[in-house]
């Protein structure tokens, strides 16, 4: 009687635990259309449901700086911080889990327990590194486009038109990319009533750039002190030109550093070894 009792309850555990493990997929439709990863496609339910519990514990430090690396990753408005603490922990369990059955497959013994620990947090690491890697290669993007978006602005301002006009010709002539989609949205936040350095304070949080929020503040004062918008706006432009010429001048002088490892351990070993294989035949021939 005990027996069959006890296996009861283990059926009645094993089904709640099948219940809870797939019932998010009956929300498998409710994926967004902008995920377009396979295997976050699949698991988004998942992390959905998670979110949820995880919500009440994030505190607003950690929702702020989650918030701002998905505001500047330019990620949809439906991402939330608490999606990327549900992919940590999501990511965490399952570099533990595989771990863990790998060291009990091979019967490895020592450190059973430090390694999924370790395991655990660099793959809970790995999400929130993509995304702050994502962040990177967007603002580099928005920096090679920033100078010209800028001289564009520049001369419709010294051409006669306002400073928002002279945006407006910028956003829509400008070339394609995040920067050029974040100034339409400053735009039509101006449009919607929005006071315009406010608009473009929030244009410089959402893009990150330290050029662009040099450029918001001087357009500021400018406001205060009524100058004139189009010697402020070329000489930012030509710092803007200056700095993109540093910066090539700096990538191109860290080349040559950057060669040194490949030159040292791939080619130069592969050289060697073909200038020195003849000498060493013969030397074996002679003796």
């Amino acid at each position: 009687m005990l027996f069959w009792l006890s296996c009861a309850l283990a059926g009645l555990s094993l089904h709640c635990l099948v219940w809870l493990l797939m019932r998010p997929a009956g929300r498998a439709r409710a994926v967004p259309g902008h995920i377009r990863h396979v295997v976050l496609r699949l698991a988004w339910p998942w992390i959905e449901v998670l979110a949820v519990a995880v919500a009440p514990w994030l505190s607003w430090r950690a929702r702020g700086a989650i918030g701002r690396l998905v505001q500047q990753a330019g990620l949809d408005a439906s991402w939330k911080p608490e999606h990327l603490a549900a992919m940590q922990i999501m990511a965490g369990l399952a570099g533990a889990s595989a771990i863990a059955a790998s060291m009990a497959f091979v019967q490895f013994e020592t450190g059973r327990v430090i390694v999924p620990v370790l395991s655990a947090g660099l793959a809970a690491w790995l999400p929130w590194r993509a995304l702050a890697r994502l962040g990177v290669q967007r603002r580099r993007h928005m920096q090679r486009e920033f100078p010209f978006l800028l001289d564009m602005a520049t001369l419709c301002v010294e051409a006669g038109l306002s400073l928002q006009g002279a945006l407006q010709e910028a956003a829509c002539h400008g070339p394609p990319g995040p920067l050029r989609d974040e100034l339409r949205r400053s735009l039509a936040d101006m449009r919607a009533g929005v006071v315009r350095q406010e608009a473009l304070g929030q244009l410089a949080r959402r893009t990150g750039l330290e050029a662009v929020q040099q450029l918001v503040t001087a357009l500021g004062q400018a406001d205060q002190l009524g100058m004139n918008l189009g010697p402020l706006l070329r000489a930012q432009s030509e710092q803007r030109r200056n700095e993109r010429f540093l910066r090539a001048e700096k990538l191109a002088l860290e080349a040559p550093v950057k060669m040194l490892f490949p030159l040292v351990c791939c080619i130069f070993p592969c050289t060697f070894l073909i200038i020195g294989f003849p000498i060493a035949a013969k030397l074996f021939e002679a003796m």
